[in-house]
C-alpha cells in the first residue's frame, strides 16, 4: 500500500493550495483529481485583493500576471441612479485584483504545488474513505479501471460543493441559508467596461474582464425565476442586463459572444463541519455561498492557508494532535468566513433597503469613504473597521 503524509481531494484552486502549503512544509503529499487537466469548471473567476496578496506571498501572482491576466484595479457599482466608484484597495502590497480564467489558475497552483514536491494524478477519484478504529486512515482511489489503496496521517477533500469525501465522512451541514439567487453568464469580446456591478430590485449585473480581451457578464436573479430562466437562458440574460444596465447591453449588442451561455440555480449556502478523526475539508466542501459577491476563490486561499497554518510543526503520527489542529482550523474558518457569509446572503435578497441606499449616498459623498466601503466589500477590511465614528456621524 502507497502511504502518504497527507491526501488532498480535489485539485481546483483551494485543494492544489492547499497541497502546495503543505508540501513546502516538507510533507509527502498525493493531489487528486477526477477531472482531467487543464480542466475549466463554472466561476465567477474574479479574485479580491485578500486573495490576490496570498497568490503573491505564495509565489504565484506573477505567473498569473504573465499568463495575460489583465489587473483589474478599479470598481464601481451603479444602483438607484447612483454611481460609486474607486482604485482598489491595496492590501499587502497587492494593489490589483484579476480574473484568471480557472483552467489557467488552478493549473498554475498545481504546477506549484508539484514544484514543491506534492504528487498529482488527474482523471483519478475517490471511491471509498478507508476506516480503522473510527478513523480515517486512508482512500481509495480510481484512476480509470485501476483502483488503488493509500494510507494517509490525514485526507482531506477539497471536492467542491458535491464533496465525495463529506459524503463518505458524512460530515454535518452546521449552518446553512435556503438558495437566493441564481445565475446566468457569459463572455463577451469587444467590451471596455472595467470591473464593477449593476443593482436593481431583483437584478444583479457583474463584469468582470478576464484573459483574452475577454469579460464575462453575468446575470443574477431570484432564485423563484430559476426554472423559466433556464427555459430561455438568453431571453432572461438580456432582459436583465437591458432594464438593469441600458448602457452595457448596448456594449453587448455591439460585441460578440464568445461562448455558451452558463447557469446554475443550485448556489446553496453553509458551513459543513470542517473535521473529523482523520479527515478535513477545504474550500466548497467546506463552506459554500451565493457567488454574486464573487467570494469563491478567496475564501478557498484563505482556507488553505488557514488548514495548513493549523498543521504546521503537527507530527501527521500523532492523531491527537492531528485532530487537535483541525479543529482550530474548523474554527478558524468559521470565525473568519462569518462576516462574508452574512453580508453575501443580504446582498442575495436582491432588494436593496432604503437604508442601504442612504448609507450609499452618503458614502458615494467620499472618495475616502468609497475607498473603504470597497475595501468592506472585498475583506480588505472588516465591518468594525468601516463603521468608525466618522461614518456613524454621517449616517
Amino acid at each position: 500500500m502507497e502511504s502518504y503524509d497527507i491526501v488532498v481531494v480535489g485539485a481546483r484552486c483551494a485543494g492544489a493550495s492547499t497541497a502546495l502549503l503543505l508540501a513546502r512544509q516538507g510533507r509527502r503529499v498525493l493531489l487528486v483529481d477526477k477531472a482531467s487537466f487543464p480542466s475549466d469548471t463554472m466561476s465567477t473567476l474574479y479574485i479580491h485583493p485578500p486573495g490576490v496578496a496570498r497568490l503573491a506571498r505564495w509565489g504565484v501572482l506573477d505567473d498569473v500576471v504573465a499568463s495575460g491576466c489583465p489587473p483589474l484595479d478599479t470598481i464601481s457599482h451603479d444602483v438607484d441612479g447612483l454611481r460609486l466608484a474607486a482604485a482598489v484597495t491595496p492590501v499587502d502590497g497587492a494593489t490589483a485584483a484579476y480574473a484568471p480564467r480557472r483552467h489557467v489558475l488552478d493549473g498554475l497552483l498545481v504546477r506549484a504545488a508539484v514544484a514543491a514536491g506534492a504528487e498529482f494524478r488527474d482523471g483519478t477519484r475517490a471511491e471509498e474513505l478507508v476506516w480503522r478504529d473510527g478513523r480515517v486512515t486512508g482512500v481509495r482511489l480510481r484512476t480509470g479501471d485501476s483502483v488503488r489503496t493509500v494510507s494517509a496521517g490525514l485526507v482531506i477533500g477539497a471536492d467542491g460543493m458535491r464533496s465525495k469525501v463529506a459524503e463518505l465522512a458524512d460530515a454535518p451541514v452546521v449552518r446553512s441559508a435556503p438558495l437566493a439567487t441564481c445565475v446566468y453568464y457569459t463572455f463577451w469580446s469587444g467590451l471596455r467596461t472595467g470591473f464593477g456591478f449593476h443593482e436593481s430590485v431583483g437584478r444583479w449585473i457583474a463584469r468582470i474582464p478576464t484573459h483574452d480581451d475577454l469579460t464575462v457578464v453575468a446575470a443574477y436573479l431570484p432564485q423563484d425565476e430559476f426554472q423559466a430562466a433556464r427555459r430561455d437562458p438568453a431571453e432572461a440574460y438580456l432582459s436583465a442586463v437591458k432594464s438593469t444596465a441600458p448602457d452595457l447591453y448596448e456594449q453587448l449588442m455591439a460585441g460578440e459572444r464568445a461562448d455558451r451561455w452558463r447557469g446554475t440555480g443550485d448556489q446553496r449556502n453553509y458551513f459543513r463541519q470542517a473535521h473529523g478523526p482523520g479527515w478535513a475539508l477545504a474550500g466548497d466542501a467546506a463552506h459554500h455561498l451565493d457567488s454574486i459577491t464573487a467570494r469563491g476563490i478567496t475564501n478557498a486561499l484563505i482556507q488553505a492557508e488557514l488548514l495548513a497554518g493549523s498543521l504546521a510543526g503537527v507530527d501527521v503520527a500523532d492523531t491527537a494532535a492531528v485532530d487537535e489542529a483541525t479543529a482550530r482550523f474548523g474554527r478558524d474558518m468559521a470565525a473568519a468566513l462569518a462576516e462574508p457569509y452574512a453580508s453575501t446572503l443580504e446582498l442575495a435578497k436582491l432588494r436593496p433597503t432604503k437604508a442601504r441606499l442612504r448609507m450609499l449616498r452618503a458614502v458615494a459623498a467620499s472618495p475616502e469613504l468609497t475607498s473603504r466601503y470597497f475595501a468592506l466589500s472585498s475583506g480588505a477590511i472588516r465591518m468594525r473597521e468601516f463603521m468608525t465614528a466618522d461614518v456613524v456621524d454621517l449616517l
